[in-house]
């Protein structure tokens, strides 16, 4: 049993282009991954296909229930807020584990702590030759 022939033309048109636009970008992420030599690369394509396509998707889904009027819509903004508290944080997991990894590994490729540090965040000299951001004391 379809509900398809009770939906107003304007809902689906824009359910069918909002699938569309979430399906594209999905597969963009997925492409993304592919195309990117390494891991540190690799990990930012498919944020792309989690955040902007889920939302496309799960917007289309609203727009479809919504105007047949069946149901609330409460899965589908549950669903927005979880992805779009969970990609960031694990993207930052996944990329701060495989830093450690290569830092352990001494990988050449990878920069070192020292080189990572800002100017101004840089430790006092031991010698109280100069103040934190490496500049000679008068």
């Amino acid at each position: 049993m379809s509900h398809a022939a009770e939906l107003p033309v304007w809902a689906a048109l824009l359910t069918s282009l909002l699938l569309l636009v979430g399906a594209g970008l999905t597969l963009l992420g997925a492409v993304g991954v592919l195309q990117f030599r390494s891991f540190f690369e690799r990990v930012h394509a498919p944020t792309l296909g989690t955040s902007w396509g889920t939302g496309a998707i799960a917007l289309a889904s609203i727009v479809f229930f919504s105007s047949l009027g069946t149901r609330l819509v409460v899965h589908e903004v549950l669903i927005g807020v979880f992805i779009t508290v969970t990609t960031p944080v694990t993207l930052m997991l996944l990329a701060r584990a495989a830093l450690h990894r290569e830092r352990a590994e001494e990988n050449p490729n990878v920069p070192s702590r020292a080189v990572m540090r800002r100017r101004g965040s840089a430790p006092a000299p031991e010698d109280g030759a100069g103040d934190a951001a490496g500049t000679p004391s008068s």
